[in-house]
């Protein structure tokens, strides 16, 4: 199938210039013609956008210059390519139109071949360009489009992970939804906060809330009869029971040591499943971190989890309201959480509320 012809706009103030060009140029293009800067920049806004402009300098009311100014400020002609044709041959001159962006210069009187020529050139040049814009674009569309999949299969592959450790103790339910959702929503509250705000950017927000579901993946390692016994652990099951958050970063660390380049959420997940029964005092679990030294991705996981934990219930206890369990956070701050995550749970709350209604069991 043919192309159609190119669309070449010719601006001249002088009728007998734009009949000479004119019929130049028309046996093998498409010609527009504007005897203004005026009426030429209408007819480059329309449609069809040209594919070249023949642009006369000396005109009154608007010159050359200025309209290139113009169509090089416009989004839909900045990328129109402009001959300036003028009967000006200084040096000066030429270098003025190429510095405001001409991509060439023609001096009167005009020689046809040298205009044919150079105009089959910048029209051959913008076809290059526009095919690469395309191939760019579609590329673009592409790697999105790819990178859609990757994520996608990232989260149903996380996900499952952390289902294989709800099979292992069946009253959670939604707990990994609801978790998720918490920490997303403490993260975004904290994300300006002058201690948090060199951390949480977009793309770890992101990652936290990626990873939070592999908070509990170690408890796959707990002894059935520990992890689903109904009544009070005794002191030495307890000891065994705390080992999951151990036993879950190292599974994770095992994960990320496979990997050929480093995952930013495998990093994330493993600090998470580590250090998120820390507490701000000291007087948690695993390492006894307290304050500053707990990494903030498990400081944020340590209040959805226990957020969670109180307003579900469970074979060994029933389920708190969620205003008794808003008491219990508040009254852990500085103890149990850091302080400022629990004024933003505090801002929050009503999001908190909305999520455990949404994601119930």
């Amino acid at each position: 199938m043919s192309r159609n012809p190119a669309t070449i706009l010719i601006v001249d103030d002088t009728p007998e210039n734009l009949s000479v060009l004119g019929e130049l140029l028309q046996p093998a293009y498409r010609v527009r013609a504007a005897n203004s800067g005026r009426r030429a920049l209408q007819i480059a806004l329309g449609s069809p956008t040209p594919d070249l402009i023949l642009l006369d300098v000396m005109m009154p009311d608007m010159d050359g210059y200025d309209v290139l100014a113009e169509l090089r400020a416009a989004p839909s002609t900045r990328n129109i390519p402009v001959i300036f044709v003028t009967a000006m041959d200084g040096t000066d001159d030429e270098e003025r139109g190429l510095d405001r962006g001409a991509v060439d210069y023609i001096t009167k009187p005009i020689r046809p071949a040298i205009v044919l020529a150079r105009i089959r050139t910048q029209l051959e040049l913008k076809q290059a360009r526009d095919i690469l814009t395309n191939q760019n674009a579609y590329l673009e569309a592409e790697v999105a489009r790819r990178m859609g999949e990757n994520q996608l299969i990232q989260e149903v592959s996380i996900h499952a992970l952390a289902r294989l450790a709800e099979t292992r103790d069946p009253e959670t339910g939604k707990h990994l939804r609801r978790t998720q959702e918490y920490v997303l929503t403490l993260a975004r509250a904290l994300r300006e906060h002058p201690r948090f705000a060199g951390y949480l950017d977009e793309r770890t927000i992101n990652a936290i809330a990626q990873s939070a579901p592999l908070h509990d993946i170690g408890k796959v390692g707990i002894p059935d009869h520990i992890l689903l016994k109904p009544g009070k652990l005794t002191p030495e099951e307890w000891e065994i029971m705390k080992t999951h958050s151990e036993l879950g970063s190292k599974a994770i660390g095992q994960a990320e040591s496979d990997a050929d380049k480093p995952v930013e959420f495998l990093a994330i997940a493993k600090l998470i499943a580590h250090s998120h029964h820390e507490k701000w005092d000291g007087s948690g679990y695993p390492d006894g971190l307290a304050g500053d030294h707990i990494p903030i991705a498990a400081r944020l996981m340590a209040l959805a989890d226990v957020f969670d934990a109180l307003t579900c219930k469970r074979v060994y206890k029933s389920a708190f309201s969620l205003d008794d369990a808003y008491g219990i956070i508040v009254e852990g701050s500085g103890s149990h959480f850091d302080p400022d995550i629990v004024e933003a749970f505090v801002r929050e709350y009503p999001s908190f509320t909305a999520i455990a209604q949404s994601y119930a069991e």
